[in-house]
């Protein structure tokens, strides 16, 4: 309880006591408590003179307290990490497990515009969109766990919902809430990570967590076009029901990992113990709870207004999910209709997908890692850019206009089906290797924020996820599926450079940029 000197600290100790996380020159002491940062400030381990003096402030107990999340146990962090992993697969099932049985729910329901079978499967993704603009802040002011072990009894109940509908617009109220329920492992997940995780090891341990909500969308419709085929569509709702119930005692097993969090349980314990009222958290706001409250519910809209980093490195992940997406939508009807395959055998054409994501985050987790870890063998200061390297983000960027081609005329000109496949494996491999660099590099430049950033990234992203299927289909009747996908592929091309201006420039513009959170 009482205060470590900072100066008695090495340097990977003061890290650790400080959650790993660096001050914010704008949060300062001496400004008005409705303009002070909640994140970067005291919240985070910036300490005061007044702190240091004051026998009232509870810390953690020395460098090495146990209960600072970045000193547990590689067991206790890899369990969190693993449950985290697996609550994040089961959510995003519901986005497209179901998309093989769409027809047969539009027959159901009498119900034949395509614009409402496409907003059917993306309205999920609105939530996706939505949800993290309320669970980001809520987790820096109540803590992780409590929002994993609700969003998961939420996300049960929703899909109960979904799975009694018996009407087109019920099932799209209920998929919009599973969405908004689901969103809470996504959206908070990574913040898990970087509260318990060392910089060197956060790849690693990305790439594990990152594996749920990516394989997510690809099996769901493999095991969906079987069970559809099998018992029904309603099916897909009860199975998900079922794993997310298997969850819920699984969840109470997560640990809070939130640093405020912690030391302000360990505060009211000592304050029911000592019966010293004036005991107050290091990491404590001094703000009212509506002020806080208010400055954290904006805080990802103006990451991702005012700060040209997350901007432009969100637009490029929005871009490129909001095309996966779009090619996700194609696969019901190019394989049933031109290659004639049926609703089980259907399911399996996102295997692909799948695959190609396994090996990019796999592949770059490992990558960067080693990376980071080179640099510290050298003695080379660590860098966000490092996460970014040309030799990592080119090829990456590269193969999204070469998987896009080799689909879009494959299909256009009706090649074996093997071959269109092997250009979503190419896409998809490149999207990871995009969405990954680019995920930790936020990571490592706003690690204070790193809620706030996955939220910001997830709103814009989810949305062109969902809006860009809408218009998808009308493109593809107009193009055709050869010019529709090379149309995509422009696009995509053009988006290369972003993350090799960063690279370059990324130090200068940090500097330039630091506003006000």
């Amino acid at each position: 309880m009482v205060q470590q000197d900072p100066a008695t600290m090495s340097v990977e100790e003061t890290e650790k006591g400080s959650l790993n996380t660096v001050p914010d020159k704008a949060a300062s002491t001496n400004a008005p408590e409705s303009e002070q940062d909640v994140e970067a400030g005291p919240e985070h381990g910036e300490s005061t003179v007044e702190d240091e003096k004051d026998p009232n402030v509870v810390d953690w107990d020395g460098p090495n307290d146990q209960a600072n999340p970045m000193n547990w146990s590689d067991n206790q962090k890899w369990l969190n990490i693993v449950i985290l992993s697996v609550m994040t697969m089961v959510t995003p099932l519901g986005s497209s497990m179901f998309a093989p049985g769409i027809p047969g729910i539009m027959v159901e329901f009498k119900e034949s515009s395509t614009t409402v079978a496409t907003f059917l499967l993306s309205v999920y993704i609105l939530g996706f969109a939505f949800g993290p603009l309320i669970v980001a802040p809520l987790s820096e002011i109540y803590g992780r766990r409590p929002l994993y072990v609700i969003g998961n009894i939420l996300f049960v109940a929703f899909s109960i919902g979904a799975a009694l509908s018996n009407s087109i617009g019920m099932l799209m109220a209920f998929r919009l809430l599973m969405g908004l329920a689901g969103s809470v492992p996504i959206t908070i997940g990574s913040g898990s990570i970087a509260d318990i995780m060392p910089v060197e090891k956060r790849g690693r341990a990305m790439s594990a967590w990152a594996l749920g909500p990516l394989l997510g969308p690809c099996i769901g419709p493999i095991a969906g076009g079987y069970l559809i085929q099998a018992a029904g569509w309603r099916w897909v709702y009860w199975l998900i029901v079922i794993l997310g119930g298997l969850l819920i005692p699984f969840s109470f097993f997560l640990r809070e990992t939130l640093g405020a969090a912690i030391l302000e349980k360990k505060t009211r314990k000592l304050r029911k113990e000592t019966g010293n009222k004036e005991l107050r958290s290091k990491l404590a706001d001094r703000i009212d709870p509506k002020v806080h409250f208010k400055q954290t519910i904006i805080r990802p809209m103006k990451l991702l207004l005012v700060t040209p980093i997350v901007t432009s490195m969100a637009l490029y992940v929005a871009i490129t999910y909001g095309i996966f997406y779009l090619l996700l939508t194609t696969f019901s009807f190019v394989y049933t209709g031109q290659y004639g395959f049926d609703e089980g055998t259907s399911g399996l054409t996102f295997l692909p997908a799948g695959i190609g994501m396994v090996i990019g985050v796999v592949g770059f987790g490992q990558l960067t890692d080693w990376m980071v870890k080179r640099n510290q063998a050298k003695g080379i200061v660590h860098k966000p850019e490092i996460r970014i390297p040309p030799i990592l983000t080119i090829p990456s960027g590269i193969a999204l206009p070469v998987g896009l081609f080799i689909y879009g005329w494959t299909t256009h000109y009706s090649i074996h089906w093997i071959v269109p496949m092997f250009g979503v494996l190419i896409f998809a491999a490149g999207m990871m290797g995009v969405m990954f660099c680019i995920q930790n590099y936020l990571l490592d430049t706003y690690p204070e924020y790193a809620a706030s950033v996955t939220a910001a990234m997830a709103v814009l992203r989810s949305l062109l996820g969902a809006i860009l299927p809408l218009g998808g289909l009308d493109m593809y009747n107009a193009l055709g599926l050869g010019w529709g996908n090379s149309l995509l592929a422009f696009i995509s091309l053009g988006l290369i450079p972003i993350p090799l201006i960063f690279f370059i420039y990324g130090e200068r513009i940090r500097k330039r940029f630091n506003p006000k959170l």
